[in-house]
């Protein structure tokens, strides 16, 4: 797809001003839509959006125009936009009394409520490329799901330098943009380049490095403070749509991202990836993502759905329409995808996130946590992110000995579930559960929820444990030698912070 048709980013402000003025920002589209309606868009549908926007108010306009992607009248158009700078400059093009938009601008809120713009292709800033089913090679997406899932696992700390790899229009610079001093952005379709320059100048951002090329080439040994990247991590028979599909056999295209993401950073540093991986027969997942983490860096992979071969293949037919298309075409799709996984050996598919940190510890000792969360987090997680690292590193620090000597705090918004028949004097089990960041739930015995129940940063653990065993009648040193494992696992998944640490 060629770039020459697309708008110019040079009188941005302008346009800006504009939509601002008309309160085309994501707050006005809640306002005017109503919730029903714009949780629609999200699914696709635009029924409920079109009978929102009958009106003939600016904002009723640009909806109309810009997310909805309907023609409008002439002189509506102008009532709304420097409609003579929109038509020079590629926004819109007139046809006869009619204005309609060349791409889709989507309204999105910042993390302190800035009002940005994602520029993207026609017809896939409302419900992804599912919505119009994505034919084109050279497509670029808008905000979906999985971007959004990105920029709420950042560690958002304030950085020299920052690569989005693999940017598409743009969403993961933006946000780096607002704590990195120098922002990089790469991506193989120069078409997406420009839509990242098009989103940077809309929302009023500074621009960033933009590179054309694939995974680390346009940078060459440039190394960072931060990475983020949601690639093309669709494992599929060819690479026929250059937003999804990596070009690689399998899940090698991720699995070389992460490897070579250690070179590539800075110590201290952070890499953050989307990614799908295979499930492979007689091979633990596990097993294959640990063999995946650089020398040199800590890890902390999440694996939040697995699907089998069938359920994967029919998704992406949906995603990219095939499934609206002949039904043989659709059938001769559908068999290339089971032969390329028989072929493989691969009974599954995961997906989830994989965060790499570069850290001098793990050069010799590396924390390697993989898990499966299939429940529901709370989105951002930056935080919650930095913070298991820092958990990571204070255990490494601390033998058995230093932990039972060392003071601990329950972490904020930990409440104690007790299971168990009704009238039964004692519970079957107590179980922690967070109300925060991962929102874990933990079954733990009644030596820990004591434990637990008391840490207030007051007492040793030792001293704690010491008069726990007084209190049960056991033998004090034997509870101290059991238990240090299940403190290392209420710090190590954040139900308890060290007392110098909360």
């Amino acid at each position: 797809m060629s770039t020459t048709s697309l708008p110019a980013p040079d009188r941005s402000p302008r346009l800006r001003e504009a939509l601002l003025a008309a309160a085309f920002t994501a707050d006005g589209l809640l306002d005017l839509l109503g919730a029903p309606a714009y949780a629609a868009l999200a699914r696709s549908e635009t029924v409920p959006a079109l009978r929102a926007t009958r009106g003939d108010a600016p904002l009723d306009t640009l909806v109309r125009l810009f997310l909805l992607q309907r023609p409008v009248p002439y002189e509506r158009a102008r009532a709304a936009l420097p409609l003579a700078e929109c038509i020079e400059d590629g926004w819109v093009v007139q046809e006869g009394d009619e204005v309609r938009a060349t791409v889709d601008v989507r309204p999105y809120s910042g993390p302190e409520d800035q009002d940005w713009f994602i520029v993207s292709d026609l017809g896939c800033a409302v419900g992804g490329a599912g919505g119009i089913g994505s034919h084109e090679e050279g497509v670029v997406l808008g905000v979906g799901g999985a971007s959004t899932t990105l920029a709420g696992i950042t560690v958002r700390k304030p950085v020299g330098s920052a690569l989005d790899l693999g940017t598409g229009s743009g969403i993961q610079a933006l946000h780096a943009s607002q704590h990195a001093t120098r922002v990089t952005a790469t991506d193989l379709n120069p078409r997406a380049l420009v839509f990242t320059r098009l989103t940077l100048a809309l929302s009023g951002t500074t621009p960033a490095d933009l590179r054309e090329g694939s995974l680390f080439e346009p940078v060459g040994t440039d190394t960072y403070d931060l990475i983020v990247s949601n690639p093309p991590f669709v494992i599929s028979p060819g690479a026929r749509l250059t937003y999804r599909d990596g070009g690689m056999g399998g899940d090698d295209l991720c699995r070389t991202l992460v490897q070579q993401a250690g070179d590539r950073l800075n110590d201290g540093g952070y890499a953050h990836f989307l990614a799908n991986w295979q499930h492979v027969e007689g091979e633990e997942w596990q097993d294959r993502l640990r063999s995946w983490v650089p020398r040199g860096c800590d890890a902390w992979i999440v694996q939040r759905e697995t699907q089998d071969i069938t359920q994967y293949a029919e998704l992406w037919l949906r995603d990219s329409g095939d499934h609206r298309t002949d039904p043989t075409q659709y059938a001769a799709r559908y068999d290339a995808w089971l032969d390329e996984f028989e072929a493989r050996k691969t009974k599954g598919v995961g997906f989830g996130w994989i965060t790499l940190r570069k850290s001098q510890s793990a050069a010799e000792n590396p924390s390697i946590v993989i898990e499966e969360w299939p429940h529901p987090v709370e989105q951002p997680l930056g935080e919650a992110v930095e913070a298991h690292f820092a958990r990571q590193d204070y255990l490494r620090l601390h033998d058995d000995a230093a932990l039972l000597a060392d003071h601990f705090t329950l972490a904020l918004e930990v409440m104690q579930e007790q299971v168990g028949l009704p009238g039964a004097e004692d519970p079957e089990h107590v179980v922690l559960r967070q109300n925060r960041g991962m929102r874990r739930a933990t079954k733990v015995d009644s030596v820990g929820a004591g434990f637990a129940g008391v840490c207030d940063g007051t007492l040793p653990a030792g001293r704690i444990l010491d008069a726990i065993a007084q209190l049960m009648n056991e033998d004090p040193v034997l509870l101290r030698d059991r238990t240090p494992q299940a403190i290392r696992l209420l710090v190590g998944e954040g139900f308890l912070e060290p007392a110098g640490q909360a």
